[in-house]
């Protein structure tokens, strides 16, 4: 194995679709106390190290989509707009009601210039949570989102959680059946931080929809054997940054070992707890975009593939679902980082 500036081949490139990057940790701030500096640009540059080209902002509630479309372009990136099922009781409190916040998610998205919001959501429903939002109030709020999907012609970000039969109950009924809903004028979607049964995949993929995976769709031999069965012209990738880093106690660490060091030292470089911040390395606790690479391998190793071919594949299917075509159009000499070929 040797590690070499790549510039008359592609290396490795990822796009992580679902990151965080609206949350305080990333300036140092840990629920409500200051803990290190702002450390944002480093998250970012260890990123660019690591060949994440770009990223999908969550937006998990209208003021986070508002943040989240700022930073997007700000740094050159995209969002989504929506609202997470958990944040479904936002709507009735908000100053014009349930209708307003609708209204003003959907101003969001029309005012905002062309290819920076790229999907609906996070919306969708978590039955884990119901002391955030009642069945009731999160089947209504999604059935609402899904609109949006329809009048803009967006993907979906999509978030299930112990609530599968709901969930794919309510987008049949709202058109989303077959391919996606490209035929009720909807463009698919991607159901994220997947961690759901084999037989949950099937009749998701059967809908016409993609499924993301990262370090909490890889904790027990259940997960894994799900991810496993994900097909490649399905798959995405994402970190869910800060959250779903993958850790020691997960069945995937085993797998994990396996990646060489030298790429090791770019996907999940040595990292230091908050208190004991050091500037320029990564905080012990706080999942980074950068870590996308270490899910990409243990995705490879399940379905015994090539690293390079599964990651190229999760590239191109990104770039076609979300309608990202302008990052292929950049040189190679734009994308060259210094990596390790895992293979």
């Amino acid at each position: 194995m040797t590690s070499t500036t790549i510039a008359t081949a592609r290396a490795p490139r990822f796009i992580d679709v679902g990151v965080n990057l609206t949350d305080p940790v990333f300036k140092g701030r840990y629920r409500g106390h200051k803990k290190h500096v702002d450390d944002f640009k480093f998250v970012l540059e260890r990123s660019r190290k690591a060949g994440v080209r770009s990223m999908i902002i969550t937006g998990g509630s209208l003021h986070e989509s508002e943040l989240a479309l700022k930073l997007a372009k700000e740094n050159g990136l995209y969002a989504t707009v929506g609202c997470h099922p958990t944040r479904s009781e936002e709507f009735a409190k908000y100053k014009d009601g349930p209708d307003g916040y609708l209204n003003a998610l959907d101003e969001l998205i029309g005012n905002t210039g062309k290819g920076v919001a790229v999907a609906i959501g996070e919306c969708g429903l978590d039955y884990d949570r119901l002391h955030f939002a009642p069945k009731e109030t999160q089947k209504v709020r999604f059935r609402s989102q899904l609109s949006l999907a329809k009048k803009y012609h967006l993907p979906l970000f999509l978030h299930s959680r112990a609530a599968h039969e709901d969930f794919v109950n309510i987008l049949r009924e709202e058109g989303f059946a077959d391919n996606g809903g490209r035929g009720a004028g909807a463009k698919g979607g991607v159901v994220h931080s997947f961690t759901g049964t084999v037989e949950e995949i099937k009749e998701v993929v059967e809908m016409g929809f993609h499924l993301s995976v990262n370090g909490c769709s890889m904790k027990t031999e259940e997960n894994l054997n799900a991810c496993k069965a994900i097909p490649l012209d399905k798959l995405l990738l994402e970190t869910d940054a800060p959250w779903c880093s993958m850790t020691s106690t997960q069945a995937s660490a085993k797998i994990l070992a396996s990646l060489p060091p030298t790429s090791r030292a770019l996907y999940l470089p040595q990292a230091y707890k908050p208190e004991s911040f050091v500037e320029g390395s990564p905080v012990k606790g706080r999942n980074e975009p950068s870590a996308i690479g270490g899910v990409a391998w243990v995705i490879s190793q399940l379905h015994g593939l090539p690293f390079e071919e599964v990651v190229e594949r999760a590239w191109k299917n990104t770039v076609e679902l979300f309608g990202l075509e302008e990052l292929d159009t950049e040189s190679i000499g734009d994308g060259d980082v210094t990596v390790a070929n895992p293979s």
